[in-house]
């Protein structure tokens, strides 16, 4: 499966604040989290119902069990880094095409930089990450049933620079799912290596490859 990541621009989020009892209230980021049916500006389309299916996944395993964080910056791989834990998605409400989110910003080192940030009035944006197989239909790519959403959101400050460096460094791996844990599996080094190796060495390579697998499981 391939590692999906979407981006939302900085002017669709609203900062809430919501006052407690002897504080001065959380900090709350709302906005459109994640988008279906429509062609979004990576060039992907997400059928609802493959969207709706992802998102309940999601509610029940990650939201339900107030596991459901996202990191300052967007890294390249599939699952959260706690120490890097910046928010926590609290809801994913579907309206129309778009699942609204609503995240607390936590009060994690992570976290309170980007309370600061927001104080001091500078914008963020917000990136989804899944894994999941595309489907080329004439000018986009369909995201298939096997999609899964990892992390509903992270907090982004360039959502381009960013898709850039993810599509760019991943653009040719895999990822598989062993006993709940993601592995990385580099296709196109393995690819290589092949296509390099003369007859005699063939075995050799193969075997390596599969010793480099196994190591990662």
């Amino acid at each position: 499966m391939k590692l999906i990541k979407e981006d939302i621009s900085f002017n669709d989020l609203e900062v809430i604040k919501e006052a407690t009892k002897g504080s001065d209230g959380r900090m709350y980021i709302k906005g459109p989290f994640l988008q279906a049916e429509k062609q979004n500006k990576n060039g992907r389309i997400y059928p609802q119902y493959v969207m709706d299916k992802a998102v309940e996944s999601y509610k029940q395993e990650y939201i339900n069990q107030s596991r459901a964080l996202g990191e300052l910056n967007h890294p390249a791989e599939p699952v959260v880094n706690p120490e890097r834990a910046a928010i926590m998605t609290q809801e994913l409400t579907k309206d129309g095409i778009y699942y609204v989110g609503k995240a607390k910003v936590l009060s994690t080192p992570m976290g309170k930089i980007v309370e600061n940030l927001l104080n001091d009035g500078v914008k963020i944006g917000v990136s989804s990450r899944g894994l999941g197989s595309l489907k080329q239909r004439g000018t986009f790519n369909e995201v298939q049933e096997d999609f899964m959403l990892t992390t509903a959101a992270d907090v982004v400050f360039d959502p381009s620079a960013q898709s850039s460096f993810v599509e760019g460094v991943y653009e040719q791996a895999e990822w598989i799912c062993e006993s709940g844990a993601f592995h990385r599996i580099d296709i196109e080094e393995a690819r290589k290596s092949l296509l390099q190796a003369n007859k005699n060495e063939l075995n050799k390579v193969k075997l390596e490859i599969f010793e480099r697998f196994l190591k990662n499981l």
